[in-house]
């Protein structure tokens, strides 16, 4: 039985809570499960130097854990001097992911940072910084519209994520701890709202996967990714 007692295309339980943050731009929290990630995006009046002068703005981010969101307490990163591999992997995955659904001439010479900081990790915290992030970013966005610094939204489409894999010789939707460290296969869906998709990473862990298999994931995920835009829809319609 899967956690949650959920059938192989379910998602876990989620909120996304907005406006968590009194001093960010734009924030919200996440829950996947029992998987939480806190998101905020912060404006900040600059632009990185190869885009001076050029009208255009740029959206990038951060992700990290705290140190007991896992099992074990892990030193936090700053600690030890350097960021590893793994979180520097994600933290460009989020940003590129962000980007693809932004125009960023619209954002005017400025830049907007979101932070992914996981408050507790049971599998899926990279999709679910995207997928919340999307919502951060959203906010901090129209809060400049709102303030008359930009003159339209800069938001193309909306962005989400989800993880997807073959477990026990079962493709599943959104796996947990448990699953993502069993799984043969494993996958993450970028997507937008609309259906077009931002980027696939999947992989075979312990053997190979078919077309077949792949595009019973891709389904799933597509299942999966029409929920999460529904929910982060009914999260940015709230009023602050």
């Amino acid at each position: 039985m899967r956690s949650f007692n959920r059938e192989a295309n379910q998602l876990r339980p989620l909120t996304l809570q907005p406006h968590i943050s009194r001093h960010a731009e734009g924030s919200c929290l996440i829950t996947c499960g029992h998987t939480k990630v806190l998101c905020t995006a912060s404006v900040e009046e600059f632009t990185p130097p190869w885009l001076r002068n050029t009208g255009k703005g740029w959206v990038t981010a951060e992700y990290g854990m705290l140190p007991r969101s896992t099992n074990s307490r892990n030193p936090r990163e700053a600690a030890r001097g350097k960021q590893s591999g793994r979180t520097q992997e994600i933290q460009r995955l989020i940003g590129r992911s962000l980007r693809a659904v932004i125009d960023l001439s619209l954002l005017g010479e400025r830049q907007i940072t979101v932070d992914c900081d996981v408050i507790e990790a049971d599998g899926g915290t990279r999709t679910a910084s995207i997928t919340g992030g999307y919502v951060a970013l959203h906010f901090a966005c129209q809060k400049l519209l709102d303030q008359g610094k930009i003159k339209q939204m800069p938001i193309t489409h909306s962005v989400a994520a989800i993880s997807c894999g073959i477990f026990e010789g079962t493709p599943v939707l959104d796996l947990d701890y448990v699953e993502d460290s069993g799984a043969t296969v494993d996958a993450n869906f970028i997507m937008t709202g609309g259906g077009q998709m931002v980027e696939i990473q999947a992989t075979g862990e312990e053997s190979c996967f078919s077309e077949d298999e792949f595009t019973h994931m891709l389904a799933l995920a597509k299942l999966g990714v029409a929920q999460l835009t529904q929910k982060q829809i009914e999260a940015i319609g709230t009023p602050q």
